[in-house]
């Protein structure tokens, strides 16, 4: 049995690794050629942010996946959102009751159908690019390991928790189960990343910020001017005739200090203890940290929803984009369900890759594109049928 190699040097470190019948080489992975013929470079565009372009790419995504990889070459993919099945061992219908997908693979045979796109999905990721797997407590645990041995433990970035649905009062001996997980992973240390931020409390920034500045009416607070340490240095020296507090350091050299204060960005008290002012004007809100509480699904909320079942929130995708996209740049989902990567994308100004084996899949997408009113949305989907489909004949029967 093949336990794979390393695809770079920081999953070189790791000691341990995931074992299980039918683990697949990955050499021999990336090396496998594509079993089709069809002319994916017509389903896919690739162009400025002036014209973007979409591309919907209907059939088994592992094939799909090497054909990019051989006809476009590796590194040309920004960013990419999966949503792939869970190993729920169930089949899911839409609310129309037609069939939408099986989710029928578990243990090691769902591992390695995951690992292998996963490996591909790699190669096709730019240096700078980025990846979000989303999952629920069945597998997340077990793929975080071979997402380890794929892109290296010191690319993981974030294990995020989302509470996914309304609270469940049906569940028995157990917490209710409301939350799903996001792992952050990047393909090198060189990837792009935009802080996201809350929204701004207006009355509680309020509250921290009460002081004014009467010459500008600005709002401000203060904060300390030194930190813990003693310090040798120009910051252990006297500034206005004190010594920083004992067991303190000044935070910047007495010249910096004099230059702050000359700007009127110390505020001394009645007691003459300086501080320095932050003013709200530069205030960018507070960070958003890894727990996501006001992202829930569409089917619990009430809001428009496509009818495709494991549905995910459109903000929730389009929070995780934009803190590794820019306009312009090409995402992809691999497993593209209602099509809810590709409405981020072009909320987001990018390029977009969405792949999936089925026709409820496609048509899900179809509508939630022509309710946005896509005026590209004839020649996004021009010729799908007669260049994809027969190629997967039978594989949506």
């Amino acid at each position: 049995m093949a336990t794979g190699i390393p695809l770079n040097n920081k999953s070189a470190k790791m000691d341990y690794q995931l074992s299980y019948e039918g683990k697949e080489d990955i050499d021999s992975i990336l090396s496998a050629k594509s079993k089709t013929h069809y002319k994916l470079q017509e389903q896919i565009s690739f162009s400025t942010p002036i014209d973007l372009k979409g591309k919907f790419v209907l059939g088994d995504n592992i094939e799909s996946l090497r054909y990019l990889l051989e006809t476009k070459g590796p590194n040309i993919i920004d960013a990419v959102y999966i949503d792939p099945p869970y190993a729920k061992q169930a089949a899911f219908n839409t609310k129309q009751h037609n069939k939408a997908y099986e989710d029928n693979l578990f243990g090691a045979e769902y591992l390695e159908f995951l690992r292998k796109r996963l490996v591909l999905i790699h190669s096709l990721l730019k240096p700078t690019g980025s990846i979000f797997v989303h999952l629920d407590e069945t597998m997340a645990f077990t793929v975080k390991i071979l997402m380890d041995e794929i892109f290296g433990p010191s690319n993981f970035h974030n294990w995020i928790t989302r509470k996914k649905s309304n609270p469940k009062n049906t569940v028995t001996r157990k917490f209710g189960d409301i939350s799903d997980y996001i792992m952050f992973y990047s393909k090198s240390n060189k990837y792009h990343f935009y802080t996201p931020r809350e929204e701004i409390d207006i009355e509680k920034v309020k509250r921290e910020y009460h002081y004014i500045e009467k010459e500008t009416n600005e709002r401000y607070k203060v904060v300390p001017i030194y930190g813990p340490g003693i310090r040798n240095g120009k910051t252990g020296q006297k500034w206005h005739g004190m010594y920083p507090p004992a067991g303190k350091h000044w935070q910047y050299t007495p010249d910096k200090l004099t230059e702050l204060d000359k700007n009127n960005q110390i505020h001394w008290s009645k007691n003459g203890n300086p501080r320095r002012k932050i003013y709200l004007k530069d205030y960018k809100g507070p960070v958003m940290q890894d727990i996501l509480l006001g992202y829930k699904d569409a089917t619990n909320q009430n809001i428009k929803v496509t009818g495709y079942p494991t549905e995910k929130n459109l903000d929730l995708v389009k929070l995780l984009l934009s803190t590794v996209t820019k306009p312009g740049d090409l995402v992809l989902d691999a497993f593209a369900g209602s099509g809810t990567a590709a409405e981020a994308a072009i909320d987001l100004k990018c390029n977009w890759i969405m792949m999936d084996n089925s026709l409820e899949a496609l048509k899900a997408t179809k509508k939630r594109l022509n309710d946005m009113s896509i005026n590209s949305i004839d020649d996004i989907f021009k010729n799908v049928s007669e260049c994809v489909v027969n190629i997967y004949k039978g594989s949506n029967e």
